[in-house]
């Protein structure tokens, strides 16, 4: 029965284009290897649109939501540590001049991984200020800064009130702000300071007070 079906295929296809089999189903796929080039020529830009809307729409539903802001009151700078984005059950948490933020919307920047990732679990005020990468400007200290750096560091704390949620403070020991008061000597213009160095008196032993020498004459 199969035979029969082909033989009368071969025998319609020879009649009605005078090619055989072969060469007719060659030039078939051949047709529409052409017709889907061609199609993608002349593709509707909203197949495009559509396109990224549902890559769009699957990553949303593969991120994890973003929790709500949590406060966490006034913790230490040890504390402030577990906030470093290590762990993704916490929220992404960074220090500006004693003020917590709440950056875990920007977990690409500020999380593992990011570029900025060393500020997080941090007070990175005076890294901040100086645009430095260097653990030891990773923290609160803004002593000795000029002007320049602590108006960076102002438009840096400005940024994170306008964006972030405020959830906390970084609680400073006394001894941590007397050592910040003292860690940089005040400059001082040797053209302006006046020393009066006081020198030493000294007593000629040979010298008589008078009333020695009114005791000798008596």
């Amino acid at each position: 029965m199969a035979l029969l079906l082909w033989q009368t295929l071969k025998e319609a296809i020879h009649a009605y284009t005078g090619l055989s089999p072969v060469v007719f189903f060659t030039a078939l796929a051949l047709a529409f290897s052409i017709y889907q080039v061609v199609s993608g020529w002349f593709a509707s830009p909203f197949d495009d649109v559509r396109r990224h809307q549902r890559a769009r729409s699957s990553a949303a539903e593969e991120a994890p939501p973003i929790p709500q802001p949590v406060q966490v009151g006034e913790i230490t700078e040890e504390e402030l540590k577990q906030y470093d984005g290590s762990d993704p059950q916490k929220p992404l948490l960074m220090a500006i001049k004693h003020q917590i933020y709440d950056v875990t919307q920007s977990r690409m920047f500020y999380g593992p991984g990011g570029p900025y990732a060393l500020f997080a679990g941090k007070d990175a005020s005076r890294a901040l200020a100086k645009m430095s990468f260097e653990e030891k400007d990773l923290t609160w200290d803004i002593s000795g800064l000029g002007p320049f750096e602590l108006e960076a560091l102002q438009d840096w704390e400005y940024k994170f009130k306008s964006k972030y949620a405020t959830v906390g403070t970084v609680k400073v020991t006394v001894s941590e702000a007397e050592t910040a008061s003292v860690s940089e000597p005040a400059e001082t213009d040797d053209g302006d300071a006046h020393v009066i160095k006081q020198e030493p008196t000294v007593v000629d032993k040979n010298l008589e007070t008078p009333a020695e020498s009114d005791v000798k004459n008596e």
